[in-house]
């Protein structure tokens, strides 16, 4: 048995301090896109929690968004107040959140990263999230998530 990737053990860490109750999936190929882990899972894409990591103004933010939605950037940059919203860079995205794009978990980063959650996840009884690497998730439902990451609820279409 090879050795637990070092960003799964530190989300592992965190999900366990902040109380989650999910179940972390090692799977067995990267699931880089909703559609692909929702294959891996079997269920619906919508239940798919995206970490997208976005660059506001300089500064990051977490949206937790449903895998059915595309984020409509111009007006989550004026729900937030921000005047310029764009998807973050793989270097920026890894320098705040100590992950890669397709592993970003919405926990377990260096330090707290400004997160958001997409009202759509509530419909479903479990949600599924990255747990820190492309390979790995985990279940959770829209209330654990609220509570976990502290994140408001937020359209994004």
């Amino acid at each position: 048995m090879t050795a637990e990737h070092p960003s799964i053990t530190r989300f592992r860490d965190d999900h366990q301090s902040r109380g989650g109750t999910g179940q972390v999936v090692i799977l067995p190929d990267s699931v880089h896109t909703a559609a692909l882990a929702a294959e891996a899972l079997g269920c619906e894409v919508g239940a798919i929690a995206n970490s997208l990591v976005f660059d506001a103004d300089g500064s990051p933010v977490l949206i937790l968004t449903s895998g059915a939605h595309r984020v409509d950037t111009a007006k989550l940059a004026a729900d937030l107040g921000v005047t310029n919203l764009k998807r973050a860079k793989p270097e920026f995205v890894r320098e705040h959140t100590g992950q890669v794009i397709g592993g970003v978990s919405p926990i377990g980063h260096p330090a707290p990263v400004p997160t958001y959650l997409d009202t759509w996840l509530r419909r479903y009884d479990v949600v599924w999230a990255a747990a820190g690497h492309p390979a790995a998730v985990f279940s959770t439902t829209f209330d654990e998530l609220a509570r976990m990451t502290g994140a408001p609820e937020i359209a994004v279409e």
